[in-house]
């Protein structure tokens, strides 16, 4: 892995790192470009198939396809792979663990949860009071 020395250089030379088109003020995505046609069609079809499990991986395409459509979440799913197997292979002695599928869940802050539902019960116009449950044994 000598002639990639990051992840983020072996992303790029197989072009599926994001590109950022600027013009003034303006900021758009661009086209990932061609890469290497053989390593995005394999990419690409095992990110199709992660996609569908009940892993990090999919649960990562389920969140970013509600907001920026199938092509681009299949991409950065096959992006998370190709980092995932430059660690693994750099590396020879690292195992790959799942976050699994409820991993961002799990990272969610309680009090910034409340916070977030509160203010969405707001705008759609209810009055909201919150009381702390009593624990009872």
């Amino acid at each position: 892995m000598r002639i990639f020395p990051t992840s983020g250089h072996l992303v790029s030379w197989a072009k599926l790192a994001p590109r950022t088109i600027q013009s003034g003020s303006k900021n758009t995505s661009g086209p990932t470009g061609h890469g290497n046609p053989w390593l995005k069609g394999v990419i690409g079809e095992a990110a199709m198939a992660a996609a569908r499990t009940d892993t990090f991986l999919g649960a990562r395409y389920r969140r970013l396809v509600k907001h920026r459509g199938h092509k681009k979440a299949i991409v950065a799913v096959a992006r998370s792979m190709l980092v995932i197997v430059w660690h693994l292979i750099d590396d020879p002695t690292a195992h790959f663990e799942d976050l699994g599928s409820d991993h961002h869940q799990r990272l969610v802050n309680p009090a910034r949860r409340t916070r977030d539902l509160v203010r969405q019960l707001e705008a759609l116009g209810h009055a909201v009071t919150i009381a702390p449950v009593a624990t009872g044994a």
